[in-house]
């Protein structure tokens, strides 16, 4: 395997559960750090949510590896946040595993999803 080009700038948020005030709680969203990365997408798909039909893209996300456990190694509960505030692009990740034998990088399957 070639190198990737580490072109694009993410942030990688994870999910924190935060007391609602009202003896429930509600999912917020944590930075844990900046990773660079290269992005290739893949199918798309609509699906029907609650708030009517969604675009789903599929990615396939290239970062440099960490050792498992380690903090910096990116999580199937976490995601990737493209940009800042309304205009940002998240990007749920589903699975991790290594891209290459020796295990310098990652390959990060995720899905975009946004209202169509």
């Amino acid at each position: 395997m070639s190198a990737p080009r580490l072109t694009v700038p993410l942030v990688v948020e994870t999910p924190v559960r935060e007391p609602d005030g009202m003896g429930g709680f509600r999912l917020a969203w944590q930075d844990v750090g900046q990773l660079w990365a290269e992005m290739r997408s893949g199918a798309g798909a609509e699906r029907f949510a609650e708030v009517g039909a969604q675009s789903v893209v599929a990615w396939r996300i290239t970062v440099r590896a960490a050792p498992a456990g380690d903090a910096r190694r990116p999580r199937p509960e976490q995601r990737f946040r493209m940009g800042e505030g309304a205009a940002a692009r998240r990007f749920r990740i589903e699975a991790v595993a290594e891209a290459d034998t020796l295990g310098r990088w990652l390959v990060c399957v995720a899905k975009e999803e946004s209202l169509a």
